[in-house]
């Protein structure tokens, strides 16, 4: 079953929330290691926690990389004051799921799902893109310095009923200096309500919060403990679809949690631009090691199977995901906030000719 537009909520965070961080710095890694070493084998998890920082994971490559030096670079990018005390633990991959993978099998088993619907120009539900609009926005409004008070955590969230915005909430991290009647109106002034407003949203009939309990002084790891991969919902469809479990941030694409669920929305999205459905669900599943799929489904909005027109369309043997998508290049840590879909310019997203 397809999600109930009538009535649901959906969540984003900016690039400075905890989990976020460690999502970043797990595919800035991958990414260097594929810059080097197309044929690299990634499996990057990071903790992060009140000034301790752990690096650990799989790796199988040619590529020479500091992933300390590299954690540091994108800490710093993102704009968190805070030194860290790193620790790294970095190994080679298993030979056990090597030589299943070797020969083209999946890197584990695992359910993947995509959607798409003929909603919005992103083919994304409305209340996922604006959310994502809402929190890119406090970053793009932090780094011009238009307010200087901004800090590099927070959230969002939104209600949609009937297809109208019920509800904003905006929480964002700040500097002690400012008050929250002031984060208040600037937020609406600045963010909330020219993004609103491009959707014919009246601000007047949505109820608007912004910091609820009063204060936001303390974020990133110094408030919070963060770990790659805790965002699921955030990253994918906002919790409107199912999701099989297995994040993105830190694998290369011969882990099929990745690389099966962009497929996935790749076969969903171009269902819908062609007009075979306006809203649809793809899923797949596999057994590691094994090339073929286990299970290929799709279903439109009114439940009815799209499976044999995706069989007979699509290969969804990992290798082949691969090579259709071209998944082999650095091209992951600008998926690592604001959603890996809906996005120009990557491939999962491309509509066939």
């Amino acid at each position: 079953m397809l999600y109930d537009s009538r009535v649901y909520t959906v969540e984003s965070v900016t690039n400075g929330h905890p989990d976020k961080i460690c999502d970043q710095i797990s595919d800035a890694i991958l990414d260097e290691c594929l810059r080097q070493d197309p044929e690299s084998r990634v499996a990057m998890e990071c903790l992060g926690a009140h000034g301790l920082f752990v690096l650990g994971g799989e790796v199988t490559t040619k590529a020479e990389f500091n992933a300390e030096e590299i954690a540091k670079k994108v800490y710093e990018e993102i704009g968190h004051p805070e030194k860290l005390e790193i620790v790294t633990n970095i190994v080679k991959q298993s030979p056990d799921i090597a030589m299943g993978v070797d020969t083209g099998g999946a890197g584990d088993q695992g359910i993947m799902y995509g959607y798409a619907t003929n909603e919005t120009y992103e083919y994304l539900p409305k209340g996922v893109v604006i959310v994502h609009k809402l929190t890119k926005g406090l970053e793009d409004l932090r780094k011009s310095g238009k307010l200087v008070w901004l800090r590099p955590d927070g959230k969002s969230q939104v209600t949609i009923v009937d297809g109208k915005i019920r509800s904003v909430l905006v929480s964002t991290q700040h500097s002690e200096e400012i008050g929250n009647g002031d984060i208040r109106k600037s937020l609406i002034e600045n963010l909330i309500a020219p993004i609103l407003k491009k959707y014919g949203e009246n601000i007047e009939n949505i109820d608007i919060l912004v910091n609820p309990t009063g204060n936001f002084v303390h974020g990133g790891f110094y408030a919070d403990t963060g770990l790659t991969g805790r965002k699921l919902m955030v990253d994918t469809y906002g919790g409107l679809i199912p999701h099989g479990g297995g994040c993105f941030s830190g694998k290369d694409p011969s882990k099929v949690d990745r690389s099966g669920a962009y497929m996935c929305r790749y076969v969903a999205k171009n269902i819908v631009a062609k007009g075979l459905a306006n809203k649809c669900l793809v899923s797949v599943s596999y057994a590691i090691g094994k090339a073929e799929p286990l299970m290929i489904e799709a279903t439109n909005e009114k439940g009815e199977s799209l499976a044999d027109y995706v069989k007979e369309n699509f290969d969804f043997r990992p290798l082949e995901i691969i090579k259709q998508l071209d998944l082999q290049k650095p091209i992951y840590r600008q998926t690592a906030s604001y959603g890996h879909f809906g996005k120009d310019g990557l491939p999962w997203e491309k509509i066939m000719n």
